[in-house]
Parts: C-alpha cells; structure tokens; sequence
C-alpha cells in the first residue's frame, strides 16, 4: 500500500469532534488556501504548459488535504504512475473527490455546471479547465465529448463520475455511459478508481459524504468538524 505524503498521524480519537475554535481556525486556512489557488490559476497557469499545471495542482490538492486533517492512501497505482490520454472513472461521494483524485493524477474534471456557482471553489475549478455540462440540455453531451476529445488527444487526462450523482460511500449506481465516448474515439485508456473515506479506526465515515438536502457550505462544515479521516483510494 502506497502512501501519499502529508498523512495525518494516527490518532486514536476519531469518535471526537473538533472544538469550534479549531474550526475556524481550519476555515480560515482553507480559505487563504483557495484564494491562493485561484490566483495561480487565473494569473499563472496562462503562462505554464500541461505537466507544470499538473504539478501545481497535484501539490496544491496534497496541501489542502493536509489542512484538512485526511490522510490519503492509494493502493495500486503503478510505479512509474499512471499515463497520459486517460480518463478516470470513480465513483462520487464527496465535493471532496475532485481534490482527492488529483493527488493521484491532476486531471480536468467533466462536472455539472452549478458548480460554477460554488463560493469560491467554483472559480478555482474553472481556472483548472473544468468541463462543464448543462444536464438539462440533452444535446450539450455531445458538446461536452467533443472537447474531452480533443483534450484526451493532446495528452491530457480527463475524469468523470459516471454514476451522475453522489452517494454515502456504501453504495454504488448505475453508470451513465454517455461521456465514455470520448476515451474510445481517442485511443486512450480507461482507469477505474475506487475512493471510499473511513475514520482513524479503519470503520466508515460518511462525514464528507455530500448527499440529500445537504449544502455545500453545511458539508464542508461538518468535513471541518471532523478530528481526522482516512481516504482510501484503490487504483482498479
């Protein structure tokens, strides 16, 4: 098992919540932490090519996690790491999967289009050339696959959550398999990731699980509450 540097020690409180100073305090440094980031993607990356943007947010998401307190472990993922021209499938659990993917292999993600309207995140993942989709327009799939298509034949990497929608981690959907066109038409690979977030203890933690009624800013509340979590991601 492959370790990602920046795990957060092992603790034997998970039953424990975080004190509400602690919170904040949590809040205020992810907040100065994704100010950062878009100001790196709105005024540096223009200037960058695809392996140094790849690399800067490969690190910024490892230093986001580490704020965060969630340790990451990654089983089977090749030595010489994964390659270009890929498209990512995993299932979706958490606004939290996107940052944990690119810890792995910082890719452009093919999301729903309201999450432009994030509070501040939503700018941060547009800079990193997200691929936004209008689910309620049936057409705008074939748009959305063309340019996945031309960005998978430049090289780079794509990921998606086929089941469409989230879930609390124990269970798993049916794919839409409308936006694997794309990965065929370019010869590129396909690489499933399992990713599945537990407590201290090794049991299920379905605190990031970003499901229902809940908002955003209510999920990442309770994310912040959390002591310290694990994330599991098992490379298929």
């Amino acid at each position: 098992m492959a370790t990602i540097s920046g795990d957060v020690p092992l603790i034997h409180r998970s039953a424990d919540r975080t004190p509400f100073p602690v919170r904040v305090y949590r809040y205020a440094r992810v907040s100065l932490h994704v100010f950062e980031g878009i100001a790196t993607t709105a005024f540096v990356f223009p200037m960058i090519g695809l392996r140094r943007r790849q690399a800067l947010i490969r690190r910024w998401s490892e230093r986001l996690l580490r704020i965060m307190h969630v340790g990451a472990r990654v089983q089977g993922l090749p030595s010489a790491g994964l390659p270009g021209n890929m498209l990512i499938v995993a299932n979706h659990i958490s606004w939290l999967d996107i940052f944990v993917l690119n810890t792995v292999q910082p890719a452009r993600f093919i999301a729903k289009a309201e999450l432009k309207r994030w509070p501040l995140v939503g700018l941060m993942i547009a800079g990193c050339g997200t691929l936004f989709i209008e689910r309620e327009r049936r057409r705008d799939a074939h748009r959305v696959n063309d340019h996945a298509r031309e960005v998978l034949a430049a090289g780079d990497t794509i990921a998606i959550f086929p089941e469409g929608t989230t879930t609390d981690g124990t269970t798993l959907l049916p794919f839409h398999g409308s936006l694997l066109q794309p990965v065929i038409d370019a010869r590129g690979h396909l690489q499933p990731i399992a990713i599945c977030y537990r407590r201290l203890d090794g049991s299920h933690n379905d605190a990031p699980a970003y499901v229902g009624e809940t908002s955003f800013m209510g999920s990442f509340w309770r994310v912040l509450g959390e002591r310290a979590m694990v994330v599991e991601m098992t490379v298929l």
